[in-house]
C-alpha cells in the first residue's frame, strides 16, 4: 500500500465559513465533489501555494479528521485494523462509501483519532 495524500479533513455543518477562513489563509478551492454518501455531501479540496491542503466537507456535526489517500483501500483498512483501529460506532459512517470516482471508509485509533482512508477509483476500469 502506498500513501498518495496526507492532509485534515474538517467536516462541518457550515463549510463555507470553514472554507471562507482557509481562503483567508491562503488557499484555493481546487476541487469540489458533490453527492457523497447517504446525504448527498459535497467535499471541497483546497490548497495553498506551498502545496498544503485542506479538505472541507459538509456533515453533521462538527469533526476534525486526517484524511489518508492509498493506492488499495481493503490493504490500508486491513493494516490500521491490525493496530486496533475500528470502523466508527455511529451507523452513518461506519461503512465504507463509494462515490464512483473514489471508495473511502473512515477508521478510529484506539486513542479515539479518526482516519478516513481514501482511494481513487476514476481511472480504474
Amino acid at each position: 500500500m502506498k500513501i498518495t495524500t496526507f492532509n485534515p479533513l474538517i467536516i462541518t455543518e457550515d463549510p463555507e465559513s470553514a472554507i471562507a477562513l482557509f481562503e483567508e489563509l491562503g488557499f484555493e478551492r481546487r476541487h469540489t465533489k458533490t453527492g457523497i454518501g447517504d446525504h448527498d455531501n459535497t467535499d471541497v479540496r483546497m490548497e495553498d501555494a506551498n502545496g498544503f491542503h485542506v479538505d472541507v466537507a459538509q456533515g453533521d456535526g462538527e469533526w476534525t479528521m486526517i484524511r489518508m489517500n492509498v493506492d488499495n483501500i481493503d490493504e490500508a483498512i486491513e493494516l490500521l485494523t491490525k493496530h486496533g483501529f475500528r470502523k466508527p460506532r455511529r451507523e452513518s459512517v461506519s461503512k465504507k462509501v463509494d462515490t464512483g470516482s473514489s471508495k473511502f471508509m473512515m477508521m478510529v485509533s484506539p486513542s479515539g483519532y479518526i482516519v478516513t482512508v481514501s482511494e481513487h477509483t476514476k481511472d480504474r476500469d
